[in-house]
């Protein structure tokens, strides 16, 4: 059975079992979610990982609700709280180039702290390890060292 932690990694089969349940074609459900035949079929393979909007497209498409599917892809944490991409995908304010370009920029950001983060600090709270920039600091007047 895949755990919390082996959902993301597992959108693609997830995605694969729901379209064959459906009993659809690989290029029945990419013409009714707007994407190609060729990148569906990398997203079932685990070769990309789809957007949210797309996750948005897929889930119309295959009748599921849109919260499920980014819960498994990871997107939704188990008490339903909208992650940042989430979020993104769905603002009506943004364009499609703005939403890639904002997610884009997130998981880099995200994938480079990840990288920085000695493995013995990833599970601390950041709070724990950010000092407290409230109070600048300031060296010691002639008279206070007096």
């Amino acid at each position: 059975m895949a755990t919390p932690k082996d959902l993301p990694e597992d959108i693609g089969g997830f995605i694969r079992d729901l379209r064959q349940t459906a009993k659809i074609s690989l290029r029945q459900l990419a013409d009714k979610a707007g994407v190609s035949n060729p990148y569906l079929s990398q997203i079932e393979r685990g070769l990309r990982k789809p957007s949210a909007e797309v996750l948005q497209q897929l889930a119309s498409a295959l009748r599921v609700s849109t919260p499920a599917m980014y819960l498994r892809a990871g997107l939704l944490d188990s008490e339903g709280q909208q992650g940042v991409l989430a979020a993104i995908a769905v603002d009506p304010e943004l364009t499609i180039a703005q939403k890639q370009s904002l997610s884009q920029i997130y998981e880099t950001f995200r994938n480079e702290n990840a990288r920085d983060r000695p493995a013995d600090k990833a599970a601390e709270p950041e709070s724990e390890t950010t000092p407290d920039v409230s109070e600048p600091e300031t060296t010691p007047t002639v008279e206070e060292q007096k």
